[in-house]
């Protein structure tokens, strides 16, 4: 028997996810867990109080994987309200090297103000102190294969 395709595999479709609060937050960051992006792809627009992330994320969602194997897709990961932003471990610009995001957390302050990390690989971590938390994960291209092949693995 052929593996043909099935009507209900056609229904897959770029994410456009939005969070508003913590609950929201952690499915956005279960999304984007292992995304991996060169340095020089965060932006900080001040006047627009938004800090952006163009990431290469798993398409942890996907459930066709067993067929297909593991893909990932470029995602834009925007934060608005942004005042501040601080970075320990990370390197500014540098387009050789590779980050790997492993978890978003949101700590109010002065609700709905707050802090939200992001904390990467190798101790590096990205702070945001901003107003109220409005984030948003979008798909912007077709998935892709992951070049690697492999499910990103984590020690317990």
């Amino acid at each position: 028997m052929s593996n043909d395709a099935r009507f209900e595999d056609g229904l897959e479709t770029p994410l456009n996810l939005g969070a508003l609060d913590g609950d929201d937050l952690k499915v956005l960051a279960a999304l984007a867990q292992d995304a991996v992006f060169p340095a020089d792809e965060m932006r900080w627009d001040r006047k627009a109080s938004r800090f952006a992330v163009l990431l290469n994320r798993v398409r942890w969602e996907d459930e066709g994987q067993n067929r297909h194997g593991l893909e990932r897709v470029q995602s834009v990961l925007a934060f608005d309200t942004v005042r501040k932003v601080a970075s320990q471990g990370v390197p500014q610009g540098d387009a050789d090297t590779i980050l790997s995001l492993l978890d978003i957390t949101f700590t109010p302050t002065d609700a709905p103000s707050g802090d939200i990390t992001l904390t990467l690989a190798g101790d590096g971590a990205i702070r945001l102190s901003v107003e109220a938390l409005e984030v948003t994960l979008k798909d912007v291209t077709r998935p892709y294969k992951a070049p690697s092949g492999k499910r990103p693995q984590h020690d317990s």
